[in-house]
């Protein structure tokens, strides 16, 4: 299957070899093997190591690899602290564009701003401030003295997405064929739905109106801050220009003064807030995007907030699953496996004949070290592999929909890691999640919703009528469906009793001439036999052919 992408293996075996990846590689243990596959290609001789060479391969690479560098930039649990130096420059410091390039995409009139750039504003610097695996940004100055940025979607990117996802979707699909762990977690269709996320990502349209929307979500709100889009197009985006360090920066915290506890627990708290409360939520929570208040000059602010960019990744789930999701936490945290097992069960993720009482000491020698260890040594990714395995093994079904969530909750962990290892996330979560299960159960709140929707109730009664005409009409069609499958089945149950009968006939034939052809050889003459014999060879082509 994977045969077509053959060219596109072999060219990323290429540049593995010529950035000597090996190298990097074969500091983990688990990649020794893909370390020495590399090492094998001719590309690989006589290359030495450079600074850079994984930022610089990634990029070659192309934006999906890019994002995958993005991911693992803050898992400084899981890999050397030298190789996530260099994979966090892939956050906002990925090789630029030429300006001219992104001067004529702003100028386009078909995708970007369609007016000349001196028209559109009083100052633009052809600097990038920074450069990332979708866009560049530049700053610039409006003509009425507000401050932006200028961001600019990557020429010729879209073929690039399009043509790796569709290896990635024969890969998934290769994969899922032969492991039964990829096919619990619909790793076929986790690809195509992240396919879409990519393809919107690339539309700067989407990217403004998501962010307008977490803006109005949090307006006033003393925890995150979300810049206002001033203008939009499919590759260009102009905002307001913010003045914040990257929340990776934690010694400039120590310097400026900042309670990390007290930024750590606000993180925690906006994440819980967007999945739960507003349930839209920012999905691409690297480093890069995630930014802390300061002043212009880089000076300390009082009680700093959050400031959250590059929106365009966003994650909602269905109010079932918000529910289901909230349940499952609240199951762990009161360390109540059966319930966690019984919430699983009724959302229909596992078989009935799944042995329930397996599932759950499973979960729970699992699951219980992520409640009674601090974050700092709690292993999120490789609890995350261990209940895969343990979906596998019971045949758990993970809805493709939950696992953009588990992605930005290895995100958040890995920020909450760096930023302030002590956290204790679950404390924190417990307040927020049991309120917010109470409010939507609480009998009063859905009364006054099924009050506010009264009206539209009430007008779709005016349909029942031609609902019930349909209904009817539907059911008499089914009547006379059922009624015609009836008559072909009895249609085909007589002719199978005819064909049982023909072959008892032609069965009882073959036998009679068998027994006269032994019967003309023994007693009467022995040239009568083959007669009998062939006309026993008729009736068995006859009841073949027939």
């Amino acid at each position: 299957m994977l045969i077509s992408h053959r060219s596109r293996l072999l060219r990323l075996y290429r540049i593995a070899a010529k950035h000597r990846l090996d190298s990097y590689l074969a500091e983990i243990p688990e990649l020794a093997v893909i370390a020495r596959l590399i090492r094998m290609h001719p590309a690989s001789i006589g290359q030495t190591p450079k600074p850079l060479a994984i930022k610089f391969a990634l990029e070659e690479m192309g934006t999906l690899f890019l994002k995958l560098g993005q991911l693992l930039s803050t898992r400084s649990d899981l890999l050397p602290a030298h190789i996530i130096d260099e994979l966090s420059l892939l956050q906002d410091k990925v090789s630029p564009f030429d300006v001219q390039t992104a001067i004529a995409q702003i100028q386009d009139p078909r995708t970007g701003l369609g007016k000349p750039i001196d028209e559109l504003f009083a100052r633009f610097d052809v600097v990038p401030m920074a450069a990332a695996s979708v866009a560049q940004v530049h700053t610039a100055a409006l003509h009425d003295g507000r401050e932006v940025v200028v961001k600019v979607v990557r020429p010729d990117i879209f073929e690039g997405i399009v043509a790796d996802f569709e290896f990635l979707r024969e890969l998934a699909a290769w994969v899922s064929a032969r492991m039964e762990a990829a096919r619990a977690v619909h790793l076929v269709d986790i690809v195509e739905d992240y396919r879409q996320i990519m393809l919107g990502e690339l539309d700067l349209s989407i990217e403004a109106s998501n962010s307008t929307k977490m803006r109005q979500n949090f307006l006033g709100s003393r925890l995150i801050y979300v810049p206002e889009v001033y203008l939009s197009s499919k590759s260009v985006m102009v905002s307001e220009r913010i003045f914040g360090m990257p929340i990776s920066q934690t010694k400039t915290f120590d310097e400026l003064g900042y309670d990390r506890a007290e930024l750590a627990k606000k993180g925690l708290t906006i994440f819980f807030t967007q999945v739960f409360r507003d349930n839209f939520f920012h999905a691409d929570m690297h480093p890069g995007n995630i930014f802390v208040e300061t002043l212009p000059d880089g000076g300390a602010v009082a009680n700093p907030r959050y400031i959250g960019l590059d929106c365009a990744i966003i994650g909602q789930l269905s109010k079932e699953d918000q529910l289901i999701v909230a349940r499952l936490l609240l199951s762990v945290m009161n360390g109540n496996y059966g319930m966690l097992v019984e919430i699983i069960a009724a959302a229909g993720w596992i078989p009935p004949s799944a042995d329930k009482h397996a599932l759950i000491q499973d979960m729970a020698r699992t699951v219980s070290p992520m409640v009674l260890k601090p974050i700092d040594q709690i292993d999120f990714a490789g609890v995350l592999f261990e209940i895969l395995n343990i979906a596998r093994r019971h045949r758990m079904s993970i809805p493709p929909q939950l696992m953009l969530l588990l992605k930005t909750l290895v995100h958040v962990e890995g920020l909450g890691r760096e930023l302030y290892p002590e956290l204790d996330i679950w404390s924190l979560a417990k307040p927020i999640l049991t309120a917010w299960v109470k409010d939507q159960l609480d009998p009063v709140k859905n009364l006054h919703d099924i009050k506010g929707k009264l009206p539209e109730i009430l007008l779709s009664t005016t349909d029942l009528p031609k609902q019930l005409t349909q209904s009817i009409q539907s059911l008499t069609l089914l009547g006379a469906t059922q009624d015609s499958i009836l008559r072909e089945i009895q249609s085909m149950r007589a002719d199978a009793l005819n064909q049982r009968r023909h072959d008892w006939i032609a069965g009882f034939g073959v036998l009679l001439m068998l027994s006269l052809a032994w019967w003309s050889a023994s007693f009467i003459h022995f040239a009568l036999a083959p007669l009998f014999l062939l006309l026993a060879g008729l009736v068995v082509v006859w009841r073949i052919l027939a």
